[in-house]
């Protein structure tokens, strides 16, 4: 009793968050949440961590989506066009209009006509000589392989090695006027002196463009598609860091994209239709080209009316045939006589 007493008179004065947690262990119990409860089946939509959209539940929802993501990503794919300065640059389009076309667009206006007028007239010795050299090509294509015989192939393979060599020679003459534009621009101060890196930028496609000539037609016009691909990304680098006006970068891509499509069709037309004059297996190939036309002889086929024949001339001739007047039997020259 005194022990119980003592229990009962202790258990009064212990302080009460003593007392809480014994009591919360005795009377609690502790539920676990099942596996199988039926939230673990609830399906809901996630909004993307990328565009910041739901997701779809859908197929209409998806649709919807694939449209938006396809014109973010093309308004993206413009705004790197036309340079990364777009956005804080009068040149950008209303909020609206943030599409390929409409940055595209708005950049198209914002280059002034001159200088669009005279871009694309700079592009037209290009495509006159793209179409040339398809021309070219298979006409060349034709006399090798004996379908024309009108044109000696050697002559043939002669033109289209020209028509190449002058879409090569103006290559590398408009390398050197794109980075002539550098230059003009540090003579102006164009956003300040840059000095040094202004004038190299300049420099280097005169370098890259000269030396293409002392290449082959064909690899002459490969190198220059990379000079012009590799003077674009400069001059996009040197338009995000205010070197030139805001719509240049864009302005190069454009004109860029026409040379370029030139230079491949070139190059598809020649490897497609024609070969291309030169030294060593082509030169092996002409001479045999040559010599099997020689053995059909295509431009003497026919009928030669009159009374003529044609015999096998003897190895020793200068000709295969000999043309001869036929000969008459002994009773009909008595007969004549």
């Amino acid at each position: 009793m005194f022990t119980h007493a003592l229990r009962s008179s202790a258990l009064p004065r212990a302080p009460f968050l003593l007392r809480r947690p014994l009591q919360r262990a005795l009377h609690t119990r502790v539920q676990r949440p099942s596996p199988f409860a039926p939230a673990a089946f609830t399906t809901r939509g996630v909004a993307s961590s990328v565009s910041g959209r739901p997701g779809s539940q859908s197929l209409g929802q998806a649709a919807t989506n694939i449209k938006e993501e396809l014109g973010n990503s093309s308004g993206d794919l413009a705004k790197v066009i036309a340079g990364s300065n777009v956005f804080s640059d009068a040149v950008s389009p209303p909020p609206g209009q943030q599409t390929f076309l409409g940055i595209t667009n708005a950049v198209a206006h914002a280059v002034p006509k001159p200088y669009v007028v005279f871009g694309l007239a700079g592009g037209l010795p290009y495509l006159a000589s793209t179409a040339t050299t398809a021309y070219l090509a298979r006409q060349a294509g034709m006399a090798t392989s004996g379908i024309v015989s009108n044109i000696d192939p050697g002559v043939a393979i002669t033109i289209l090695d020209q028509a190449l060599s002058f879409q090569t020679t103006y290559g590398a003459v408009l390398l050197s006027f794109l980075g002539a534009l550098h230059w003009g621009f540090e003579f102006a101060g164009y956003g300040g002196q840059k000095g040094y890196s202004r004038l190299f930028l300049g420099a280097a496609p005169v370098i890259w463009g000269w030396s293409t000539l002392a290449l082959q037609p064909t690899s002459a016009l490969i190198v220059q598609w990379i000079g012009f691909t590799g003077l674009w990304y400069a001059d996009l680098q040197a338009t995000g860091a205010g070197w030139t006006p805001k719509w240049y970068s864009q302005y190069r891509f454009y004109l860029s994209i026409l040379v370029g499509t030139c230079i491949i069709g070139s190059l598809a037309a020649t490897s497609y239709w024609g070969p291309v004059g030169g030294h060593g297996l082509v030169s092996h190939d002409l001479n045999m080209v040559r010599a099997e036309r020689k053995k059909r002889q295509p431009e003497r086929e026919g009928v030669v009316p009159g009374n003529i024949e044609a015999v096998a001339a003897p190895e020793d001739a200068d000709t295969y045939v000999i043309i001869r007047k036929k000969k008459q039997d002994e009773g009909q020259d008595q007969k004549g006589q």
